[in-house]
């Protein structure tokens, strides 16, 4: 497993603004993990869950990941890239963009990298704005390009 850059504070964090963290341990995308993020959410596309029809009809040869799920593993992924310490919580503020270039089959393997693109003061705190960009192994596009931005208060 990889170990994680440690920072202390305002100043910890803000001395990773440019700086690329990870890339992270690789994490394998199951065909249960996808099922189960269709129950979660609803989204039950057969591009998703129906392994036979995705592998005879999809342009992907078969099942792929949600982009929501490939998503949703930010807060997996960041804490194994970063820690922040000399805060008494962090909180997701939001995405400011989302971009889903190519597909996550089913089975295959994710891993993260970070960028931190900026730290802005914010009322009893940070606010870190973080690029994240999780690349499928073998592949030469990125599956998911997401900034987020996460608050951090003392």
């Amino acid at each position: 497993m990889s170990t994680p850059v440690s920072v202390e504070g305002t100043d910890g964090v803000t001395s990773l603004v440019g700086e690329e963290l990870g890339p992270s341990d690789w994490i394998e995308i199951t065909q249960q993990m996808v099922d189960t993020f269709a129950e979660a959410t609803g989204d039950h596309q057969w591009i998703h869950v129906d392994v036979e029809r995705a592998r005879e009809e999809s342009p992907f040869g078969g099942p792929i990941a949600h982009g929501y799920l490939t998503l949703s593993l930010i807060p997996l992924v960041l804490p194994r890239l970063v820690q922040f310490t000399g805060f008494s919580m962090g909180v997701n503020y939001g995405t400011e963009k989302v971009r889903f270039p190519s597909p996550v089959p089913a089975g295959s393997r994710l891993r993260a990298r970070a960028f931190v693109d900026r730290v802005t003061d914010v009322p009893g705190g940070v606010a870190v704005q973080i690029t994240v960009t999780f690349e499928v192994e073998g592949s030469t596009k990125p599956a998911c390009v997401a900034t987020v931005v996460v608050r951090h208060y003392v």
